[in-house]
């Protein structure tokens, strides 16, 4: 077959894989084995993220990036650095190689010089899997440690089918989820100390966290969403960062957990407090509907509807008309498969609400 046609092959199994109703674990898998047809990559990153904080939310890397899965989430939010996930996510364009970002001059990125070399990584090729507005998870692309990165056609080729796996972890949330808690209703506490060693965990946090499916390797006890936001809340605390320090996780039973970190203040060190609890099917909607693709207008009409108000107190909130209105209804309606507000309820929140005008 000739390369060009080689090439075109391998994008378009790509995109037939996103669109195939796999597991995360399968997309990454296929995908990652297609693109190895289009470019060299000589290690890769996957992490799913929750779409509003932009916290990680489960992550699965090669060697040798598993060993130094700490260091890069510092990197991500204690430090200042070149194409950040998050920075990717609300920008324009999702997708940035290091050596486009920094003109060649790859020791200006301490990303590169503090982790990357050391591991005899070089060039490398970012990417906030977008779709809609929405943010689902992130991609990072490695070369060894060899003048040549990735070429401007290689981040073509990412930019095209990035959307696509974004389309695919977005409906793994879809087909995941679980309208009911299960029977171990109640909050964990991981207590960190600065160095996000675990001084104490409660037995409840345990069993929440063996609840989780990704996580980093056996020598970094933590899952990985753990880490993330007790690194956000001591990056808020240092001015580097302004990312929320929390995020919502599915478990393989899919259920919601929250997660999030907070300071604990009092005698002796002030540790780092990690509370992990069964988010309620409320809490849970606002992420839900984002999965089912709908705009921040139609999701904020949705939300209003999930409340109980009427398209009249909906018009006054949003100050728009009853028309319009009603045009965003039809339109979440048609995205969740639904056909009354009642039926919205129920799909979301797993119980029946009357219809009101």
């Amino acid at each position: 077959m000739p390369r060009r046609a080689s090439a075109r092959h391998a994008e378009q199994e790509i995109i037939r894989h996103c669109h195939s109703g796999l597991d995360v674990d399968d997309v990454q898998r296929r995908v990652l084995r297609s693109l190895r047809r289009l470019m060299p990559i000589d290690a890769a990153f996957l992490a799913t993220a929750d779409p509003e904080t932009l916290l990680f939310t489960g992550a699965s890397s090669e060697e040798p990036l598993t060993e130094s899965a700490s260091l890069f989430l510092d990197n991500e939010f204690g430090c200042r650095d070149v194409n950040k996930f998050t920075a990717l996510a609300t920008s324009a364009r999702h997708v940035a190689s290091l050596d486009a970002a920094t003109g060649g001059d790859r020791l200006s990125s301490a990303r590169y010089r503090d982790i990357m070399r050391p591991l005899g990584l070089g060039d490398e090729l970012r990417a906030a899997l977008v779709t809609g507005s929405y943010c689902w998870g992130f991609l990072c692309l490695h070369r060894g440690n060899h003048p040549l990165g990735f070429s401007p056609v290689e981040a073509a080729v990412l930019a095209r089918v990035g959307p696509h796996i974004a389309h695919a972890l977005r409906q793994a949330v879809l087909r995941a989820r679980s309208p009911s808690l299960d029977d171990t209703a109640g909050p964990g506490v991981v207590l960190l100390a600065d160095d996000f060693s675990v001084v104490a965990i409660t037995s409840q946090a345990e069993h929440l966290l063996s609840l989780l499916s990704n996580g980093p390797p056996a020598e970094h006890p933590l899952p990985v969403t753990v880490h993330a936001v007790a690194v956000a809340l001591a990056a808020v605390e240092n001015g580097t960062s302004t990312s929320l320090p929390s995020a919502r996780v599915l478990t393989r039973s899919g259920q919601w957990l929250s997660v999030h970190a907070s300071r604990l203040h009092g005698p002796g060190e002030p540790h780092i407090a990690v509370v992990l609890e069964p988010t309620e099917v409320r809490d849970s909607a606002p992420l839900v509907l984002a999965a089912y693709g709908l705009s921040r207008r139609e999701a904020e009409v949705a939300r209003l509807v999930l409340r109980g108000s009427s398209t009249r107190a909906i018009s006054d909130a949003l100050h728009i008309s009853g028309h319009t209105v009603q045009d965003h209804l039809k339109a979440v309606f048609d995205k969740v498969g639904v056909r009354s507000r009642r039926d919205l309820v129920g799909r979301l929140l797993g119980a029946a609400r009357p219809d009101r005008g």
